[in-house]
């Protein structure tokens, strides 16, 4: 990637978490349950046996109701631990006790680990993202792994980026190892395919 592209995505990445930190407590609160809400009109999430979802932090779209919601409906719910290699491995969510803060403010599972292959078992995988566009492809906070986590899934399995609504845009910059998402979850629109 050339570096005027590189500084590109810098730029739109500093703009999206300014944004993001612009919003009110309480907006991120609703924007929680409108995802949960959003979410339990997807018919494949309806009907998954393993959803590989993350467990929101700081500014990032809620999705802890999200994964509670679906814990409670019976799905496997896989949630990930970021490795020093900045891979991801994979370990049940078993309720809200089962999470624990985790280094770069995180909160991870602390059951057994299950391996970075995990993810490939799941039917459904929600994956963190600044924004996606019209041709599905995600902006990350920079570090790769979900690319990496979103390259071991299969061609069943629908991948969707969880981000506001206003972070679903026209065009983000790309690199060759970039992995598009099949759709995007927001609150106030619910899921777009892609």
């Amino acid at each position: 990637m050339d570096a005027d592209a590189k500084a590109e995505k810098e730029r739109l990445r500093r703009r999206l978490l300014d944004a993001r930190a612009g919003l009110s407590p309480e907006r991120r609160d609703r924007a929680g349950s409108e995802l949960r809400d959003a979410a339990a009109e997807v018919p494949e999430l309806a009907t998954a046996g393993t959803v590989a979802v993350y467990y929101s932090v700081e500014d990032e779209p809620d999705t802890r109701k999200l994964v509670t919601m679906l814990w409670k409906r019976g799905a496997y719910v896989l949630l990930p631990v970021f490795l020093p290699d900045r891979s991801l491995d994979w370990a049940a969510y078993d309720g809200p006790e089962s999470v624990a803060p985790a280094r770069f403010g995180l909160l991870e599972p602390t059951g057994p680990r299950y391996g970075t292959d995990a993810i490939a078992r799941a039917s459904v995988v929600l994956a963190p993202a600044l924004a996606v566009d019209r041709a599905g492809l995600r902006l990350g906070r920079g570090a790769g792994c979900y690319d990496r986590a979103l390259s071991l899934v299969g061609p069943n399995t629908l991948t969707l980026g969880v981000i506001y609504d206003t972070e679903f845009v026209d065009a983000v910059p790309a690199e060759p190892h970039d992995r598009p998402v099949d759709g995007v979850l927001t609150p106030q629109d619910g899921l777009r395919r892609l």
